[in-house]
């Protein structure tokens, strides 16, 4: 396989919206932002997509705490090949001098030009200890972190990545947003759904666009049920937002970024997705996969997971479908290759839509007395260090 496999001509769209995004001093020539997800926006995956279109390709989430104490796994995911750039980070964190000195390091020792904060994740293991889409519901403890990072982070922007709260009781994102602008975040980004939602059900658009209307001097991005180009247009025409955050939509469809990047008026990649073009992609991502493992056998076993995301709606038997989440090096995935309908056409319907798991609302697990008050106080740093130890590693 050679070094890339893009193989058709950068084709340029005019589109009433978009345009070029303004995040502090840097400028992403499309309003497009990959949403970090944990296990899949490692270097491969980043690089992957960016063969297709411009666009902020942002790390997999990464633990304030490790980070500072040097964590071998967290300074490795932290890394970014020679081809990213512009190079972006997200970290979490739930205590101000972590954060800190967090931002310090990436910016002081280079590892990146852009610095993101989730205050988004509704994972338990999380927000049992008040992390994540939990966080913003303690005004205080919101504003010092965001504080920290920006102090710590210095030229470098700092943007915040968030949820509309915690259900549809307690909802934070119109006070984080109006705080984190305040303190000197550079944009805000907000995904239409609670903690209590997960995945489920339809994200809410209309929440996007009051933030919008309340945050007015920072980009506001949109995140949530972005399936394709049209989708992302139509968010930013109904709600107004400077751009947009794509996560699950690009799941075994890196190329998404391609039209993504021509809906707004960028230079992105147009494809014929055959079954050919996709197999040859999975295998692409692969080989990018084993590069950062520094192992084939480890890259064709962390390719496993996308396999069926590649391959929705297309033609090609229990059995096979199976084999490709199985494969053990790349003769292995050649060999299964050789087994497809090459010239199979693109789908259409069956490989579009929702992609990786919707699941049930869940109810938010919670530090007890999380509730009971907006401010966090000042005699919590023991439950702060705690939290951060649940997430060391990156």
């Amino acid at each position: 396989m050679s070094s890339s496999i893009l193989e058709h001509p950068g084709i340029r769209r005019e589109n009433p919206a978009g345009g070029p995004l303004k995040i502090g001093p840097l400028t992403v020539d499309v309003p497009v932002v990959l949403a970090p997800m944990a296990g899949i926006t490692n270097t491969a995956f980043r690089r992957l997509c960016r063969e297709y279109g411009a666009g902020l390709y942002v790390s997999e989430m990464i633990t304030t705490r490790a980070l500072v104490e040097r964590n071998p796994v967290t300074m490795r995911l932290i890394q970014h090949h020679e081809s990213e750039t512009p190079r972006s980070i997200q970290l979490y964190g739930v205590d101000p001098k972590y954060t800190g000195e967090a931002a310090r390091i990436i910016a002081a020792e280079d590892h990146a030009d852009h610095i993101d904060l989730n205050f988004g994740c509704p994972v338990p293991k999380v927000t049992r200890k008040g992390g994540g889409a939990a966080l913003p519901w303690k005004l205080d403890l919101f504003r010092d972190i965001v504080s920290a990072a920006v102090e710590g982070a210095g030229d470098l922007p700092v943007t915040v990545k968030m949820r509309k709260g915690i259900d549809d009781d307690h909802l934070t994102f119109l006070d984080a947003g109006r705080i984190a602008e305040e303190v000197g975040a550079k944009a805000v980004a907000l995904h239409g759904r609670t903690a209590n939602q997960h995945y489920s059900g339809h994200a809410d658009w209309g929440a996007i666009a009051e933030l919008k209307q309340a945050v007015t001097s920072i980009p506001v991005l949109g995140n949530g049920d972005i399936w394709s180009a049209d989708d992302a247009v139509r968010m930013v025409e109904e709600t107004g937002c400077d751009g947009v955050v794509v996560g699950r939509g690009c799941l075994g469809r890196p190329w998404l970024f391609g039209d993504l990047a021509s809906a707004f008026g960028g230079d992105g990649v147009s494809v014929d997705a055959t079954l050919g073009f996709v197999a040859r992609a999975f295998k692409r991502h692969a080989e990018l996969l084993g590069e950062f493992f520094e192992s084939e056998e480890h890259g064709c076993r962390d390719v496993r997971k996308h396999a069926s995301w590649y391959f929705k709606g297309y033609p090609i038997g229990g059995d096979l479908r199976g084999q490709f989440s199985q494969v053990t090096s790349y003769a292995h995935i050649d060999d299964l290759i050789g087994q497809l309908d090459l010239d199979a056409p693109y789908p259409g319907e069956a490989a579009e839509g929702q992609r990786g798991r919707a699941g049930h609302p869940k109810r938010p697990v919670l530090p007890e007395g999380w509730l009971d008050s907006r401010e966090m106080g000042a005699d919590a740093t023991s439950e702060l260090q705690e939290a951060e130890l649940d997430t060391s590693g990156g």
